[in-house]
């Protein structure tokens, strides 16, 4: 087969060609083998993929977790064939085998692609518009990464220095997720940020004019981003010169985010399957596949068909990987010998490690104040600010409601922003009233690597993070929620804004931790405990929801055991003030422990050994052998209250068929918050009469 190159500016030869058909072949089989998939658009933009895995993206199949590389987001997950066979044809480790196996039992080739169970994957891609902004927050990382290690390096020449590549659908942006996120990107100038949006007009329910007649070039124009058009060749394919020329002009663009919009005809070749719906989500049939086969020159008889010669030739990127690794690794080098100190940082950083005497500076809070756990947390990231350059965050707009301020004189913003305190490399990033966005790109700053990161936010507006905080949870990823306002008790903003089913709605997510601390103290710890538990190791990170106060809540001597989850903030007291065996065990959390301490006050003056329990986290308590739970919450205590100002969800497991829960199952009111708990039964009195009526029936 000729090797001769047919365009002048890309090196694009007969054999890149057939590689190409190889991959629409292979597409189409593998959804036809097990007879579900999208087959389509993995078939178009076959030419786009195979240009920036072969032609255009600097990484190495050998190592996919290579610092250095440039990342590749599919945020039209649904294509996963479009990243897999690039992976196959690369020499991730995917083999043919793998794309036959798809979509089955124990394959790595799942439906959608899946972080962490297939090498090459960047981030779990499904729900559309989750990668755009995942792509943002890698975008972010990579900014604030080059800040802690090589800030005064010329722009393109820092070892830190990196592309992020997204590919997404029309669905992709149709989602408001999307617009949010590009909006964000354009106001950072992101220049390090290609979007390439597959441009094919169809859905599921036909041609795109059934939902948009937007002018989506102008519109990422007037984000602020860099737009270009490819146009399609005379016979209806993906032009790779085109792409190629496109792709390096927005590499080329550094003060940017860069879109291009290449118009493809989805299912190209098929002949009658192409331009239809029915091949976005389902497979073309035999006779489609064989008279596909047909026109590309494929044998229709054989199914997964590749050449000896073609696998070769893709294979070569394994090559150039290595050989663009040892040129980064000279660059690294030259870098560590000019910067002892960052490369130490950097060596530190990379392990997961955390400073040494980091935890010297957490404040502790002295007892009998009132303070609101949000609060305290603002005061703990500052303390921490000064010792963990890693950790970074702000909050979506609620800055000073959620005091996720880490550096008041250091903000996140691009060069040119007239903003005090703007600052590139900036500690204080400024997500906007965007929090689907915010919480997916945390997600992208996470999977980057190399930093910490939180972000903040009233907790009733969790409900338009949770699909981005679901993936968190799905991929293990050590992402901090700051959620503030997490009751009645922020008032007179009323029931559209007190979270009443949050609580529970979030513990619900596997995987995801809640933390919801008593005091000022509890803060700290949940706060130390979650920098503790961040790990690079797939599998052993989790993401954390912090739930805090508005209010002033009393604060209690620091117990280490609140790491834990669940502890005993006061024994039960026998008449003479000894420790007793408690006849009634009360549980809060949050701004209701208070509520159960004074409750114990009037059971233990009637005479009834009473033990409260702080449970700050039901998760951290689970994960406990169970001697530890039962020593807190003894199997022979029938009488048990839980009280959390919230759905009642979470503790009928704690309080057993004799137990009370003090809860809320109704939507709040606007009015003082005092008055709001007087109102709704939240007074230590009537958690009291509770234990009084669980003492009773656990008696019966």
């Amino acid at each position: 087969m000729s090797t001769k190159p047919t365009t002048t500016d890309l090196q694009w030869t007969e054999l890149d060609q057939r590689a190409v058909d190889t991959v629409r072949v292979l597409a189409a089989d593998a959804v036809q083998k097990v007879g579900n998939g999208h087959p389509g658009t993995a078939m178009s933009l076959a030419p786009a993929a195979y240009t920036l895995f072969q032609k255009v993206m600097r990484h190495d199949p050998a190592d996919a977790d290579w610092t250095g590389r440039d990342r590749f987001v599919l945020s039209a997950g649904h294509s996963s064939l479009t990243l897999y066979i690039q992976l196959y044809l690369a020499g991730y480790g995917l083999e043919l085998d793998d794309l036959k196996a798809f979509r089955t039992w124990g394959s790595k080739t799942p439906g959608h692609p899946e972080y962490g169970h297939t090498t090459g994957v960047e981030t779990t891609t499904g729900p559309l518009g989750q990668g755009v902004a995942n792509a943002v927050g890698m975008a972010m990382a990579a900014r604030y990464e080059r800040g802690l290690f090589d800030p005064e390096a010329a722009p393109g020449t820092s070892p830190f220095d990196h592309m992020v590549w997204v590919v997404a659908g029309d669905g992709c942006l149709q989602e408001g997720i999307s617009a949010e996120a590009s909006s964000l990107a354009g106001h950072q100038k992101l220049g390090n940020l290609v979007l390439l949006w597959d441009d094919n007009h169809i859905s599921i329910e036909g041609d795109t004019e059934t939902a948009v007649s937007e002018d989506t070039l102008k519109r990422y124009e007037a984000y602020g981003w860099h737009v270009q058009r490819v146009d399609q060749l005379p016979s209806g394919d993906l032009d790779p010169a085109g792409l190629y020329e496109a792709l390096q002009a927005a590499k080329a663009e550094t003060g940017r985010p860069s879109f291009i919009a290449a118009r493809s005809i989805i299912a190209w070749p098929a002949p009658h399957a192409q331009n239809t719906e029915a091949s976005h989500g389902s497979a073309l049939g035999d006779e489609e596949v064989a008279a596909t086969k047909k026109v590309l020159g494929f044998d229709p008889e054989k199914s997964f068909e590749v050449s000896d010669e073609v696998i070769s030739h893709t294979r070569e990127a394994l090559d150039r990987g290595r050989e663009a690794k040892a040129e980064w690794e000279k660059s690294l080098a030259a870098w560590r010998t000019a910067n002892t100190e960052r490369a130490a940082e950097f060596d530190r950083i990379s392990a997961g490690e955390l400073p040494a005497g980091w935890e010297d500076k957490l404040p502790v809070f002295e007892p009998g104040k009132s303070v609101a756990t949000r609060a305290a947390s603002g005061k703990v990231l500052q303390a921490l600010g000064e010792t963990v350059p890693e950790l970074w965050g702000g909050s979506a707009d609620l800055a000073g409601s959620n005091n996720t301020t880490i550096d008041k004189t250091s903000s996140f913003l691009p060069t040119g922003n007239p903003l005090p305190g703007a600052d590139p490399y900036g500690r204080t990033i400024h997500f906007g009233i965007r929090e689907h966005a915010m919480a997916a790109a945390m997600n992208g700053i996470a999977l980057h690597g190399n930093t910490r990161i939180y972000g903040g936010t009233f907790l009733v507006f969790s409900d338009y993070m949770r699909n981005a905080v679901r993936l968190s949870a799905l991929m293990h990823l050590p992402v901090t929620y700051v959620w503030t306002h997490d009751s009645i008790g922020l008032g007179e903003d009323g029931p559209t804004h007190q979270p009443v089913e949050h609580l529970a709605s979030l513990r619900a997510i596997p995987g995801l931790n809640i933390v919801r601390p008593a005091d000022a103290n509890e803060t700290a710890i949940a706060w130390r405990e979650i920098l503790r538990r961040y790990t690079k190791v797939f599998g052993k990170g989790a993401p954390h929801g912090l739930a805090l106060t508005r209010q002033g809540v009393p604060t209690y001597e620091a117990n280490e055991d609140a790491a834990k989850g669940g502890y005993v903030l006061f024994e039960a007291e026998g008449p003479e003030g000894q420790n007793a065996a408690p006849q009634v065990l009360l549980i809060g959390t949050g701004s209701e422990v208070h509520l159960a301490v004074e409750a114990r006050e009037e059971l233990q003056a009637a005479g009834i050994p009473t033990r409260v329990v702080s449970m700050p986290s039901v998760e951290w308590f689970e994960e406990q052998d169970q001697a530890y739970k039962d020593s807190v919450l003894p199997p022979s205590v029938k009488a048990r209250v839980a009280v959390e100002a919230g759905i009642g969800l979470t503790w009928h497991r704690y309080v057993g068929d004799a137990g009370r829960i003090v809860s809320l199952e109704h939507f709040g009111a606007s009015a003082d918050a005092k008055v709001l708990f007087r109102e709704f039964g939240f007074t230590g009195e009537h958690v009291a009469a509770a234990a009084r009526e669980s003492l009773a029936a656990a008696t019966r």
